[in-house]
């Protein structure tokens, strides 16, 4: 673009980037700092940090990686929109899983990219988002769709089936969350109707392509 004197250039689009895998983020900073009009303003690794990075620049945009080490993006999204509440969020992420996309979406997220999305769309949904658009890709609705007006899985019962993907049996449940195994048995038949599973394995394989359990 040629620009003439006297011209108004449009201010860049600043964006932070929180990623924790050092190849990808840098990756990421090396596409967007080729453009004329995107400004890398940080690059964090945890969620901690990418609170305290906003906190200092203000960006227009937060490219966030939903799996992080210690609290989620999802937390630190939540903390920065509980304090910034114009904030612009996209969620950057290999999960495809309903549960998580729709507490992204809940916690505040203006966008949900898968991390296989290709460059050129990437920039595109950043400067759509940036113009006050929202994204969700046909993929991610279609996801949603499926599982809406599914019945979440209470505290109680995530409790229970992470003992399960452990490899404990209701009896050691039972001694593990201090309750009876009646209850135990209560809270793994529940699981099995509402994961739609066949058995205890098929419960996690499932709770972990959704979003109830991290890989």
């Amino acid at each position: 673009m040629k620009v003439k004197v006297g011209d108004v250039l449009p201010a860049a689009i600043r964006v932070l980037i929180v990623e924790d895998h050092p190849v990808f983020q840098e990756g990421l900073a090396l596409i967007l700092t080729s453009q004329p009009d995107i400004n890398v303003v940080a690059a964090v690794a945890n969620a901690n940090n990418a609170v305290a990075e906003f906190r200092r620049h203000r960006p227009d945009i937060t490219l966030m990686d939903q799996r992080l080490p210690g609290s989620t993006g999802t937390e630190a999204l939540l903390t920065i929109r509980a304090e910034f509440p114009q904030a612009r969020v996209i969620m950057l992420t290999t999960s495809e899983g309903d549960v998580e996309i729709q507490r992204s979406l809940e916690a505040g997220a203006v966008a949900y990219v898968l991390k296989s999305t290709p460059k050129d769309e990437l920039l595109h949904i950043i400067r759509s988002v940036h113009s006050g658009r929202k994204h969700i890709p046909p993929e991610v609705a279609s996801r949603l769709a499926e599982y809406m007006g599914e019945e979440d899985l209470t505290a109680r019962e995530l409790e229970v089936l992470k003992q399960i993907r452990a490899g404990h049996r209701n009896k050691e449940i039972a001694f593990q969350l201090s309750i009876s195994e009646t209850t135990v048995n209560f809270h793994v038949r529940n699981l099995m109707e509402k994961l739609r599973a066949n058995d205890r394995a098929h419960a996690v394989s499932i709770a972990i392509r959704r979003g109830f359990l991290q890989p």
